[in-house]
């Protein structure tokens, strides 16, 4: 391999500089500034502080508003990944059986990524409303008492469909990428070897797709924590009665609603933990039954 070698030993870091001034200031800066303030109270114009150690962390242990939403992410996180990740396989699975007409049907089925969260949110809003949506419609004339809007199990249902739905296409991007890359040679050995279809994916097809799905897996747990925010927001507010209020959404409530930004930010600091525990654990645990060829 040959080794790049540049001109001047600031260059690099020169190039570098743009990436690394969006991560500080978006990213670390945020993250100080959250560490910091978690430990303090503050008026709602932050004029007046006042330390206060670790009282805004026990207080979330008593708070049962934030016990409730913990358990909403939960429910929340699991089934859009869930969702998300075996759409995106079974499509990916679909597409790479089409004979003509492939990189059609994958640039159509590519295309939700690339739109928005809340408009996302608001398009499943629109197709479920109970009064004017196609699909509200279908189900309230099947005898189905459709009203997400009061209802707190079907506002669940609605904004996890959402933002499952949102991230189908970029699971659908790399598992088509890993079932490409899957030599054709040991399917076909194993179909005249006699194994169905079924058969070859499950000994086959799905052991040499760990490390895309191991991947996607830590993707889509981080994106349902945190970049569902937005479907949230656009279709249900974390209502009804908080049916649908997340950890990222209480804090983005509790810090710029209620203008509680000591709360806020140790809710934002116990998020990041968890998040970062959990990735933790799947790296730890998961990736030991992942197979590298």
């Amino acid at each position: 391999m040959r080794r790049t070698v540049f001109p001047h030993r600031w260059l690099p870091w020169l190039l570098l500089a743009p990436q690394l001034a969006i991560t500080l200031v978006f990213f670390h800066w945020p993250a100080a500034q959250a560490l910091h303030d978690a430990f303090y109270r503050q008026d709602p114009w932050g004029l007046a502080t006042q330390f206060v150690g670790w009282d805004n962390f026990r207080a979330l242990a008593d708070d049962p508003a934030w016990l409730h939403a913990a358990g909403v992410t939960a429910v929340f996180s699991l089934s859009v990944a869930v969702l998300a990740l075996g759409a995106g396989l079974a499509l990916a699975v679909m597409a790479e059986r089409v004979v003509r007409g492939r990189g059609l049907y994958r640039t159509l089925l590519i295309w939700p990524y690339a739109v928005a969260p809340a408009v996302a949110g608001m398009l499943w809003l629109f197709l479920f409303s109970p009064a004017l949506g196609t699909f509200g419609v279908l189900l309230r004339r099947w005898g189905v008492d459709w009203d997400p809007l009061l209802q707190g199990d079907q506002a669940l249902a609605l904004v996890v469909g959402a933002a499952a739905w949102k991230q189908v296409s970029y699971n659908l991007i790399f598992f088509a990428a890993g079932l490409q890359a899957i030599p054709k040679s040991l399917v076909e050995a194993a179909a005249i070897d006699g194994a169905g279809p079924a058969r070859r994916f499950l000994t086959i097809v799905f052991p040499l797709l760990s490390p895309v799905s191991f991947f996607l897996l830590v993707v889509n747990t981080v994106y349902a924590f945190f970049d569902t925010f937005g479907v949230i927001h656009a279709v249900t507010g974390g209502g009804p009665a908080k049916a649908t209020e997340t950890l990222v959404y209480k804090v983005f409530h509790d810090g710029y609603v209620a203008l509680d930004l000591g709360a806020s930010s140790a809710q934002s600091v116990v998020l990041m933990v968890l998040v970062g525990v959990l990735t933790l654990l799947q790296f730890r645990h998961v990736e030991r039954k992942v197979h590298y060829a």
